[in-house]
């Protein structure tokens, strides 16, 4: 006869193992939600706006040796920046975003030059290769357009200034804008973003 205290604990010892044995329940989990989208203005330098205040480190006032510090030297120092270097040069930091060069003006940061290659935008979301149309459209009355002076019609600067400005050709060193130069197939070939020199259409002049 068996004994009934062995009966019940090999009941519990099967039950116990089949317990061990059996998959663990996962506990449901709530979805992932997908990850959020980037702010292009943010994170990734080579998104940063273009601004007549300046661009990501860079801002317009700033020393030469601030430039140099916070994008490295000239990219390439054998190029000829400027004819008087010493009042005006004009260089790309080695750690620049491609198409862009600065102009340096007495040993300050006067002005932020993008061209092709460049896919940096304005603060309008316009870059290089877009339209005057659109350019004009995203400013109305604020955009003042000349002609080009090197090539025909519908070639032309589109002007805004942001700060300062209103005069035939602005001086005050104050104040900030952007121009896109327009190319002859009416598209942005350029877009030249700081103080008074962003209105020279010879490079220092």
């Amino acid at each position: 006869m068996r004994h009934p205290l062995r009966n019940i604990l090999g009941t519990v010892g099967v039950v116990a193992l089949m317990a061990a044995c059996s998959p663990e329940t996962e506990t449901p989990t709530e979805p992932t939600a997908p990850p959020a989208a980037t702010d292009p203005t943010v994170g990734d330098t080579t998104a940063v706006s273009l601004t007549g205040e300046g661009w990501g480190p860079l801002r317009i006032g700033m020393t030469r040796a601030e430039v140099v510090e916070a994008l490295g030297e000239d990219a390439n120092p054998d190029a000829v920046g400027g004819p008087d270097p010493e009042s005006c040069d004009q260089f790309r930091p080695e750690r620049a975003p491609e198409g862009m060069l600065l102009m340096v003006e007495n040993g300050m940061l006067t002005r932020i030059s993008i061209s092709e290659p460049s896919d940096l935008m304005t603060d309008k979301g316009l870059r290089v290769g877009d339209t005057a149309e659109r350019v004009k459209g995203a400013y109305g009355d604020q955009a003042q357009v000349t002609p080009h002076k090197y090539q025909d019609a519908p070639a032309e600067y589109v002007t805004v200034w942001s700060r300062g400005g209103g005069e035939e050709y602005v001086q005050d060193t104050q104040a900030r804008g952007i121009v896109y130069e327009i190319s002859r197939d009416g598209t942005v070939m350029a877009i030249h973003a700081g103080g008074p020199s962003i209105q020279y259409v010879e490079g220092c002049a």
